[in-house]
């Protein structure tokens, strides 16, 4: 239990102030802004609840960690459920926030989802969105999963991991918004509808790709400082 309300708390909170930078303070902080709200929300909660769950707070992280033999698929799969539900929760929490305002329209505004294509930010095509997704994603969990063995700095884990979010969000939010996280892109796709779930399979399945390919890389040894 306790590593399940970790994840959920960890990925609301991921939703509520990475996705609510975008929604609720966009226009005040810019992309910037909104790239370092992410960032600075993997930081915090890897510090938060880190010692309890590892922060995972993403189901491609889960999956990724899995496929390097560091999780049983039993642990991922709780975990998945509880990042699933804290990213609807955040979601949830971020609409009725929004809603407070009286010239917020959700089918106009959004919730923060991702998407590509005409009408949708930089309006970047389908296969970018793909390449953009997936090698993300691989490089996001080579540095979770490099920075976290045995023998690394690990106090200083959280920190690179959130860094890295952050970079990644300055480079692709004109592209897909970025996901590199289903559960993130489901919790606001949920939400927003129309769109924003016709979509949301490419935010469920690239990331899982880039997780898998980095995951084997780890398991292979290509990422173990002490492999031959």
């Amino acid at each position: 239990m306790k590593t399940f309300a970790a994840e959920l708390v960890g990925t609301l909170t991921l939703i509520l102030f990475g996705c609510g930078a975008a929604v609720l303070a966009g226009e005040h902080v810019g992309q910037l802004g909104i790239a370092f709200a992410f960032g600075l929300a993997i930081v915090a909660m890897a510090y938060g609840i880190g010692p309890i769950s590892g922060c995972h707070v993403n189901p491609a992280v889960s999956f990724g960690a899995f496929v390097a033999g560091r999780m049983d698929g039993k642990t991922m799969l709780t975990y998945w459920f509880a990042q699933f539900i804290g990213a609807t929760i955040g979601a949830g929490i971020l609409f009725l926030i929004a809603s407070g305002k009286a010239d917020y329209d959700v089918a106009i505004n959004g919730l923060g989802q991702n998407g590509w294509g005409p009408g949708y930010l930089g309006e970047y095509t389908l296969a970018a969105a793909i390449v953009f997704e997936i090698v993300a994603t691989f490089l996001f969990l080579v540095v979770i999963l490099g920075s976290t063995q045995a023998g690394a700095p690990t106090a200083m884990a959280g920190l690179s991991i959130g860094l890295t979010l952050t970079a990644i969000h300055i480079v692709g939010i004109q592209v897909t918004g970025v996901s590199v996280n289903p559960a993130r892109s489901f919790g606001p796709a949920l939400f927003s509808g129309g769109q924003a779930m016709s979509q949301l399979w490419l935010f469920l399945v690239a990331p899982l790709v880039g997780a898998g390919l980095a995951g084997m890389k780890c398991r292979i040894g290509l990422l173990d400082q002490d492999a031959a």
